[in-house]
């Protein structure tokens, strides 16, 4: 793992820092809105706020590299055993004063926790290791093991995306600084000529997408499209969760992996592709959705030629949630 150069990670100290601040001041005025929205109880709100805000700056973490760096500076063992400390905090928070808390629970999320953590610590980079890994953590999301470990508190309000959180960045953390030599970089947000390489290659797979969509049955008009407020929202919460962790996960690891495997960029996009298509399977429908797995390998297709071209991720991020927010704004 490659430090970052002092004034850069100066900088990206003091950016995880005003983005940690101002963060929490939106998080904490959302909070009491949506709950006064959908008439959550306090003693369901407040827990439950808490366990969002602890989560937050470590959510960030693997996304600023001055500070990822300071934390590894801890060592791997210690790093390694603070993220898994991390990993199991929020929940505690939520469970013990929700009334929630069970041991199983505990002694499922503590080992999700210890195995995602430390795998790096145990096998070294390896393109079995890598990949085993990448299934392990698919394979929490496909199969929803985050619904049983954070129970609804009551009927309307599904909390397990706490969990989903937490994979996502200590996934990130492992590969970028415990795994180190990561091809892609985990950062939120893209630079001036990814926001316009990001549009123009959503320009460029509207068309197409769009024909596709209504070609497979999956056009369906909402009667009230949303707001421009909740539009903006849906887009940004989607860029920096859905397309961030995606578009790490199979254009910026799996892509050069496979590419650099088989000396073929082309059987790298392809598979690549039909990887991504193929983890929408369960999505938006019975088990197998096969209309809606085309529709997402279709939209990797072209994610995929975006980091080919522009040789990261940020651009084929915005694309991605772009396409995903109109889907959302405009569709059923």
């Amino acid at each position: 793992m490659t430090g970052t150069p002092p004034t850069a990670a100066a900088g990206s100290i003091r950016g995880f820092r005003l983005a940690v601040i101002v963060g929490w001041v939106l998080l904490s005025a959302a909070a009491g809105v949506y709950a006064h929205w959908k008439a959550v109880p306090a003693g369901i709100a407040a827990p439950l706020a808490l366990a969002f805000l602890l989560e937050y700056p470590f959510y960030l973490l693997p996304g600023f590299a001055g500070a990822r760096d300071r934390f590894m500076a801890l060592g791997r063992v210690r790093a390694a055993s603070l993220l898994a400390a991390s990993a199991v905090a929020p929940w505690l928070i939520y469970a013990l004063f929700t009334g929630h808390f069970s041991f199983g629970a505990f002694a499922t999320l503590g080992g999700i926790a210890l195995v995602t953590c430390f795998w790096y610590m145990v096998f070294p980079a390896h393109p079995v290791a890598d990949l085993a890994y990448l299934c392990l953590v698919a394979a929490l999301i496909i199969f929803k093991a985050f619904g049983g470990i954070y129970p609804r508190p009551i009927p309307r309000l599904d909390v397990s995306v706490l969990g989903h959180l937490m994979l996502i960045r200590v996934m990130a953390l492992s590969i970028t600084a415990i795994r180190g030599h990561a091809p892609a970089d985990y950062r939120f947000l893209p630079n001036a000529s990814e926001w316009l390489a990001g549009l123009r290659w959503f320009a460029i797979l509207l068309p197409v997408t769009g024909a596709a969509y209504w070609a497979l049955g999956l056009v369906s008009l909402q009667p009230h499209p949303m707001n421009a407020i909740l539009i903006v929202g849906t887009f940004l919460g989607i860029l920096w969760v859905t397309a961030l962790s995606e578009e790490f996960i199979f254009r910026g690891l799996l892509q050069p992996w496979i590419e650099k495997w088989t000396s073929s960029p082309i059987v790298a996009l392809v598979a690549t592709s039909l990887l991504f298509g193929s983890i929408h399977l369960g999505f938006r429908g019975p088990f197998p959705n096969w209309r809606f797995s085309i529709a997402a390998a279709i939209l990797g297709l072209f994610c995929g030629l975006a980091r080919r071209q522009t040789g990261g991720i940020q651009a084929g991020m915005v694309a991605h949630a772009l396409t995903v927010a109109m889907w959302k704004a405009f569709l059923q």
